[in-house]
């Protein structure tokens, strides 16, 4: 943090503020919840009024499952099953998957957008709107919103009268913003948001509250084209996420896949056409579920030649190995990350239509060592623990649980010399409140820019900006005397405030930042393999950058000695002056030489202390005498190095930290 002109509030992406000491909930007398599971290929709603079972609801035709899925072909919007019968001949006007975009700028996008992209004045390239013909433009918002009104609708149509509100949940590694884009959706949608629930702590609740047990619990969650892992500890009513981890490009996808080279290896097409492909992985689809009844199934491929091919269940989980393989680094990692290991787990919880799929249970045991929950149907399941949620929250308390997620990111904010202090760790529990205490950098600073990041690195420039405010009115004082304190705290729907207090004076800033874009699944995954694969490089840079702090520190207090009592010959002797000089000068060149090491830049730096030692001294003697000590002594020590005052010289960027406190609801 250092002192700089107020910079203008950027909106860099994640936040939506709730006051600080507001709950993020005030349940109302009881009243009519809904849970509803948006999926990316379906979505559900479910109740569990006042207590019942939970009950996914279905629609006219006894169908539970609703395509995520929106068609504008004609001038009005149509979901689920008749949009998805549009999709084939109107794919530019039918848009499914938009759970991927939302929270999103168009520069977020790996790869190409199946959608033509439209664009308003204003925009700047930070908003996706989907150009669905006839000069309309649509949000993922708006699609969403489309979606969540069909299930609304339905829960209106069950409960005979609105729903109060709405749990609504999302994938442990959605961000700030994407949760607010769900929230937003919501809004329009007619709903009112209790809270948003992640995925895997809907589901341990599900599981976990009518049994009343403590212990550590696994989600195991694998959908379509998705693998997640979650450690919870379920204790006297209260599930807390220990750690989540996954790969977002793994799935049951993957295993229509296996099959299908498979069959069309067996039908001897080594080259096939796009219908070919398309139809092996229909069937390929079709024998995977059989085979999770029966251990043998028929596969015919009529574009490749195939006929009544006998699949065994042996075969399919022989091809399918490669892709199993793959389950298993997520497992493990969520383990390591939530300081576990195997014997400690008493359950493991399913979740996810593909672990239907025996083999996909077997592996499940075998990782866990633990025989998996799945007398809860994996797709529902949920929507039940939204809906138990959501009855909770409408004020029908059920033995006072309580839910606390985790921050998929660190959150923390920049130092001086571009480096990263967490105030958050990745996998904190929420809610959550951390404090921290910075000092100032030199006298002249008046005021601290407050630069807020999201990220694994060590330094600020590697991590993600989330906002940056000001905060004036500090009080001119000796290096390391002021003290900021800046309080992160983040609500139960992840949502965070950022407020950084002088203490000397109160003066007080709080920043409030609207999201405008968020991270996708895959790039927050990304940025936690990131940080492992450069760990070494960036501790190094982080500790040059530091080195490089208080060689500059020193530089500024012997320049200001010099420039204040330079040429006074009693305190300093011209040899003397020679030689601070000389190391001055070299301690310089250090300063613009972009290639010299933390342990090079340390040893410039104690030459230049050396050299400037009896200097400081006399001056210190002199400023007692005179009765100056308290502006001269801070000065002097400076100079001096004294190994004392060394986390005053780092004042800037090290300070003292209180330990989070995990606030709950």
């Amino acid at each position: 943090m250092t002192a700089s002109a107020p910079n203008t509030l950027t909106s860099g992406g994640l936040f939506q503020i709730e006051e600080p000491d507001r709950p993020a909930h005030r349940p109302r007398k009881a009243g009519l919840g809904i849970g509803i599971d948006l999926g990316t290929t379906h979505s559900l709603v479910a109740i569990a009024p006042h207590g019942a079972t939970p009950r996914v609801l279905a629609d006219d035709q006894g169908r539970a499952l609703l395509p995520s899925v929106v068609s504008y072909v004609g001038e009005t919007p149509v979901v689920g099953y008749a949009a998805l019968a549009q999709q084939v001949d109107h794919p530019d006007r039918v848009i499914s998957s938009v759970k991927r975009f939302m929270g999103r700028a168009p520069e977020d996008i790996d790869g190409p957008v199946p959608y033509a992209l439209g664009e308003r004045p204003g925009d700047e390239g930070r908003v996706i709107r989907f150009d669905v013909g006839q000069g309309r433009l649509v949000t993922p918002v708006e699609v969403s919103a489309r979606i969540l009104e069909v299930l609304r609708r339905r829960a209106e149509d069950a409960l005979g009268a609105p729903p109060d509100g709405a749990v609504i949940t999302v994938p442990a590694y959605f961000d700030d913003a994407q949760r607010q884009a769900t929230k937003d959706a919501a809004r329009i949608a007619g709903l009112e948001v209790y809270r948003l629930l992640a995925e895997p702590t809907a589901a341990a609740l599900a599981y976990g509250l009518d049994r009343n047990e403590q212990g550590i619990f696994v989600v195991f969650d694998l959908g379509g084209g998705t693998f997640d892992v979650s450690v919870l500890r379920l204790d006297r009513g209260v599930f807390q996420v220990l750690a989540t981890a996954g790969d977002t490009a793994l799935g049951g996808d993957d295993l229509d896949r296996a099959l299908a080279e498979h069959l069309l290896a067996e039908a001897g097409v080594e080259a096939p056409t796009p219908h070919q492909r398309a139809e092996a992985l229909e069937i390929a689809r079709s024998v995977k579920e059989r085979l999770s009844v029966d251990t043998v199934a028929a596969a015919t491929l009529r574009h490749a030649g195939l006929e009544d091919h006998e699949v065994t269940r042996e075969t399919f989980e022989r091809v399918c190995q490669p892709v199993l393989r793959r389950l298993k680094g997520p497992a493990r990692r969520a383990l390591a990350d939530a300081g576990i290991d195997r014997e400690s787990i008493d359950g493991v919880v399913l979740v996810g239509g593909s672990t239907r799929v025996p083999a996909v249970k077997h592996l499940a045991e075998r990782l866990f060592g633990k025989k998996p929950l799945d007398d809860i149907d994996p797709d529902k399941v949920v929507a039940w623990g939204a809906a138990i949620q959501a009855d909770i929250l409408s004020g029908n308390p059920r033995d006072g649980v309580t839910l606390l997620d985790v921050v998929p990111l660190s959150l923390g904010v920049e130092t001086m010399g571009g480096m990263v202090e967490k105030i958050i760790p990745r996998n904190a529990p929420i809610p959550i409140r951390a404090r921290q205490v910075f000092t100032n950098y030199s006298e002249e600073q008046t005021g601290m820019t407050i630069h807020v990041v999201q990220g694994e690195r060590e330094m600020a420039a590697d991590c993600r900006s989330l906002a940056r405010f000001d905060l004036q009115g500090i009080p001119r004082l000796p290096p390391s005397m002021a003290r900021v304190e800046v309080t992160f705290q983040l609500d139960a729907d992840a949502l965070l405030t950022v407020t950084a207090r002088e203490l000397m004076t109160g003066v007080a800033q709080t920043v409030q930042v609207k999201p405008t874009f968020g991270l996708s699944d895959e790039e927050v995954e990304r940025l936690v393999l990131e940080s492992l694969d450069h760990a070494d490089e960036d501790f190094a840079a982080r500790d040059r950058a530091e080195a490089r702090v208080e060689l500059d520190r020193v530089i500024t207090a012997v320049r200001r000695a010099l420039a204040e009592d330079g040429d006074d010959e009693k305190l300093l002797p011209p040899d003397e002056r020679s030689n601070i000089d000389t190391a001055l000068a070299d301690a310089v060149g250090a300063m613009d030489d972009g290639n010299l090491d933390a342990a090079a830049l340390r040893r410039i730096r104690e030459r230049l202390e050396a050299a400037a030692e009896p200097f400081a001294r006399r001056r210190m003697e002199a400023a007692l005498a005179s009765g100056m000590a308290g502006r001269s002594v801070g000065e002097i020590e400076h100079a001096v190095g004294d190994e004392a005052t060394l986390d005053e010289r780092r004042g800037g960027h090290h300070a003292t930290m209180e330990d989070p406190v995990a606030v709950t609801e």
